[in-house]
C-alpha cells in the first residue's frame, strides 16, 4: 500500500496549547505523525511516496479565500505587534451577537481581532511554519486521492495537521485546512461522480459536515462521541441530516461512553449500509484513532484488534478508498493502530 508523507508537517511545532482553562503541552504534536511513519516504514508492505504540489486553488474551492490569505501571513504579522511570540492564539472571538441590530460584520483590521475572526477556539496555535505544514497536508490528501482515482484500490495519506474541524471559513480543533473536504470536492468536481466521506474520529468533523451540508454529490457519515459530552459540543447530533439538495446525505452516529469493539463495529455496519445506499464512486476515510481505549482526550474503548475489524468492514464496500489521517493521541499505540486498520482494509492484497 502506498503511504503519502511529507516532512513539511514538522514545520507546525506548537509547544503549548490552551485547553481546560490551562496551558499545557499540546496533544497534537509532531511526534504523532512521526510515530505513524516509523511504524509503517518498518513494515515492508508499505511504500512511502512524497506528495506533489497542488497550489491553493483546490483549497479555495472549499474554503473562503480570505482564510487562506490570513493563514499565509498571520504569524509573521502578529510578530510585528507582539514580538517573539512562538505560539499565536486569539484572545477574543467574534460572535454574531456582538453586532446584534447593527450593520453586517466585517473582518477586523487589527491582527488581534482577525485571529478571533478566523479561529473558533483556543487549542490551535499558529506557529511560524503552520501555513506551510497545512499546505503540505492538503498536498498529501490530494496526492493520495489522485492515486485512488488513477486506479489504486486504496492509499493512505499521513496528513498532519489534521483537517476535519476546519469549516469553510474558520480554523480550530488542531485543523487549519480541511484535507478530506478538499479531496472530496476534487473527486466530485473532476469526475462528476458522488463521493462519501466516512469520518471515524472520536470528535465529530464539524467542518466537513458544514462544507457539504447542502450538497447532493458528497455524503458525510460520522461515528463519534456524543456531543452531549464530546467536543465540539454544539454539532454532531443525530438529527442533523442535511439541508436543501443535501437533505438525507448527512448521517451522524453519536456513540455512548466506553463503546467497545463489538458495539463500534455494529455502528460502523450501519454507516456502511448508508454508504452503499448512497452509491458513491469513491470513499474517503477520515481516520481518527482517538476512539482507542487509552486515548488521553477521548472516552471510547476500541482496541487494536477492533481497528483491524473496522478496516476489514470498510473493505467490504468494495470502493476505491483514500484514507486520510485525522486524530489519535495515545502516541505509544498510534502507529500500530494505524497499521492494523490499514491491514484490515487491504486484507492480504498487499
Amino acid at each position: 500500500m502506498n503511504v503519502v508523507y511529507t516532512p513539511a508537517h514538522l514545520l507546525h511545532d506548537p509547544h503549548l496549547e490552551f485547553e481546560t482553562s490551562r496551558l499545557h503541552s499540546p496533544f497534537e504534536h509532531i511526534g504523532r505523525a512521526e510515530a505513524i511513519r516509523e511504524t509503517l516504514q518498518a513494515d515492508a508492505s508499505f511504500t512511502f511516496v512524497s506528495p506533489t504540489e497542488w497550489g491553493t486553488d483546490p483549497i479555495t474551492a472549499v474554503h473562503d479565500p480570505g482564510l487562506v490569505r490570513f493563514m499565509s501571513t498571520a504569524w509573521a504579522e502578529y510578530q510585528q505587534h507582539n514580538p517573539a511570540t512562538r505560539e499565536v492564539m486569539p484572545d477574543m472571538f467574534f460572535r454574531a451577537g456582538l453586532r446584534n441590530k447593527m450593520t453586517e460584520a466585517r473582518e477586523p483590521q487589527s491582527i488581534n481581532g482577525r485571529l478571533g475572526w478566523w479561529c473558533f477556539e483556543t487549542t490551535s496555535p499558529l506557529t511560524e511554519g503552520t501555513y506551510e505544514a497545512a499546505r503540505g497536508a492538503v498536498d498529501t490528501a490530494l496526492t493520495t486521492t489522485q492515486m485512488v482515482l488513477d486506479g489504486a484500490p486504496w492509499a493512505y495519506g499521513l496528513c498532519r495537521p489534521p483537517g476535519h474541524h476546519a469549516t469553510s471559513s474558520m480554523y480550530g480543533g488542531y485543523c487549519f485546512f480541511n484535507n478530506a473536504a478538499v479531496a472530496a470536492h476534487h473527486i466530485a468536481s473532476s469526475t462528476g461522480t458522488k463521493v462519501t466521506v466516512l469520518d471515524v474520529d472520536y470528535h465529530h468533523g464539524n467542518g466537513t459536515q458544514e462544507i457539504f451540508y447542502d450538497r447532493d454529490d458528497v455524503q458525510y457519515v460520522s461515528l463519534h462521541g456524543d456531543p452531549a459530552r464530546a467536543y465540539p459540543y454544539s454539532i454532531g447530533y443525530a438529527d442533523e441530516t442535511g439541508t436543501g439538495r443535501g437533505l438525507g446525505n448527512n448521517l451522524n452516529l453519536p456513540l455512548p461512553f466506553k463503546t467497545d469493539d463489538d458495539h463500534y463495529v455494529a455502528a460502523l455496519a450501519v454507516a456502511c449500509q448508508a454508504i452503499s445506499s448512497f452509491g458513491p464512486s469513491t470513499l474517503i476515510v477520515s481516520l481518527g484513532l482517538d476512539t482507542y481505549i487509552t486515548d488521553p482526550i477521548s472516552d471510547l474503548a476500541v482496541t487494536t484488534d477492533g481497528f483491524e475489524r473496522c478496516g476489514a468492514l470498510v473493505a467490504e464496500l468494495g470502493l476505491p478508498t483514500a484514507v486520510l489521517q485525522e486524530g489519535g493521541y495515545d502516541v505509544s499505540a498510534l502507529g500500530e493502530n494505524v497499521r492494523r486498520w490499514l491491514i484490515g482494509l487491504r486484507g492480504t492484497g498487499g
